[in-house]
């Protein structure tokens, strides 16, 4: 199935749709998963130094036979790294990990007060080209307008919880105006979507699995999901959703389940420095 892309404002193109790497196991059970998805068709592996397995990541890389420069390779800093010298070196190290030398996107994983810190060295990674693009995860509008008062260039992703019921209407709006790419984790909403009665309908209407659907909404939407999974069976699975296209009006009815809730313990759920 041909991998379809999103062009950032700096008109690199990341694929439509990713892997999500997060408790995928041990460094040998995250290297099968992610070779397995590359050869599904995966060309988008989002990693994180957290995450505990980017030598797994790496590994799974490597053993794909795929060539680096076809794989968009997305890694993040932890908030224990933040700052100038620390990202710096907690870049090294990922680098180090990954058995790669440039990332296409790297990622501030949460806000913390040493953003601006962060994200200066961010910048010089991006104009000494060891980054293809950089960005944040689980930034607010406010934390956004915080980096720009003084970057010299924004994020070009904002990775935020985004599922139907918490579609992120407003932040979604604010991102699109400042060319910003929006990308969905836990876009499935850890499952809860598998027992709604509208998508279970939708999902009859298009012979397409719940999963599907959902995924396919967000690509529509302009948002990038990054389901993740272990299982061969639906790694497969979440990458069949280019056949298909969900009628305007049926993206309103998934629109509707809106809650403005997360069901993980996202930006809304947390004591990280907040804005609202």
């Amino acid at each position: 199935m041909t991998v379809k892309y999103m062009e950032l404002i700096n008109e690199v193109k990341m694929p439509a749709i990713g892997i999500g790497t997060y408790k995928t196991g041990s460094d040998e059970e995250t290297a099968h998963a992610v070779k397995f998805a590359i050869e599904a068709g995966y060309r988008h592996i989002d990693a994180a130094a957290f995450y505990g397995n980017e030598i797994g990541v790496g590994k799974g890389i490597k053993e794909s036979g795929v060539k680096r420069e076809d794989i968009f390779l997305v890694t993040k800093v932890w908030n224990d790294d933040h700052g100038y010298d620390k990202t710096m070196e907690a870049f090294n190290k990922s680098l180090e990990r990954l058995q790669v030398e440039y990332l296409d996107l790297y990622l501030i994983h949460w806000p913390t007060k040493l953003n601006s810190e962060t994200w200066r060295a961010f910048e010089e990674l991006y104009e000494s080209g060891k980054v293809r693009a950089i960005g944040v995860c689980n930034f607010k509008e406010g934390h956004l307008e915080e980096i720009k008062e003084s970057a010299k260039i924004m994020p070009m992703v904002n990775q935020m919880e985004v599922h139907p019921f918490n579609t992120r209407k407003k932040l979604r709006e604010y991102c699109k105006v400042n060319n910003i790419q929006m990308v969905a984790w836990s876009p499935i909403s850890r499952g809860r979507v598998l027992t709604n009665e509208l998508l279970i309908k939708l999902s009859e209407k298009y012979s397409k699995t719940i999963t599907q659907v959902v995924l396919k909404w967000h690509i529509q939407n302009g948002v990038v999901p990054i389901p993740k999974s272990s299982n061969e069976g639906r790694i497969k699975e979440n990458f069949e959703v280019f056949d298909f296209e969900i009628a305007k009006e049926d993206m309103e009815l998934i629109a509707s389940l809106n809650e403005d809730k997360s069901v993980t313990a996202g930006p809304d759920n947390t004591t990280f420095w907040d804005f609202k």
